[in-house]
């Protein structure tokens, strides 16, 4: 009985690392001129935590995207990355994402798919700490939080530990 349950277990284990090698190659072969920019702090989204507030967040520039070189398509996550300082701090946080891509020159139309459908709201909150999308090669995009809300616990002096770091992958 153990030698019958012997083969089909090390063939498992010789062919499980080949779908993660295929996905390695896959991401190599896609070395192509692509650049991602974090947004100047001034266009940054703003949230006025205070007290015990529920509040609404100002909309802001996170990422900027230059796929414009590349013709493959690419999917981002979005990262928070300080959510285990965050949940301490507020009861929830849910942030709209929005993704825009160039039309012209300081011209930003909303990412539009196929016959000029929207895709549906992409939401990051404290809950997951991330969120991700596909974005399709030769564009200019940027990646901005366009709305959100939050409840606060309290607040303090120290802004920085009271706002949400965020984090682009893109594979």
């Amino acid at each position: 009985m153990k030698r019958k349950l012997l083969f089909p277990l090390i063939a498992a284990l010789l062919l499980a690392p080949w779908p993660v090698a295929y996905a390695h190659d896959k991401v190599m072969a896609m070395n192509t001129p692509m650049t991602i920019e974090a947004a100047e702090p001034a266009a940054a989204p703003q949230l006025n935590a205070y007290g015990y507030a529920i509040g609404g967040v100002t909309p802001g520039d996170l990422f900027h995207i230059d796929s414009s070189g590349s013709e493959n398509d690419a999917f981002y996550t979005l990262y928070i990355t300080n959510t285990d300082e965050l949940v301490h701090r507020y009861r929830y946080m849910t942030l709209t994402i929005g993704i825009y891509v160039q039309a012209d020159i300081d011209q930003w139309e909303r990412v539009t798919w196929g016959e000029g459908e929207t895709p549906r709201e992409t939401f990051i909150t404290l809950q997951d700490g991330m969120a991700s999308f596909i974005l399709p090669g030769y564009g200019k995009y940027k990646i901005t939080i366009d709305k959100g809300c939050f409840y606060c616990y309290g607040g303090s002096a120290d802004k920085s530990a009271a706002t949400p770091d965020f984090y682009l992958t893109v594979s």
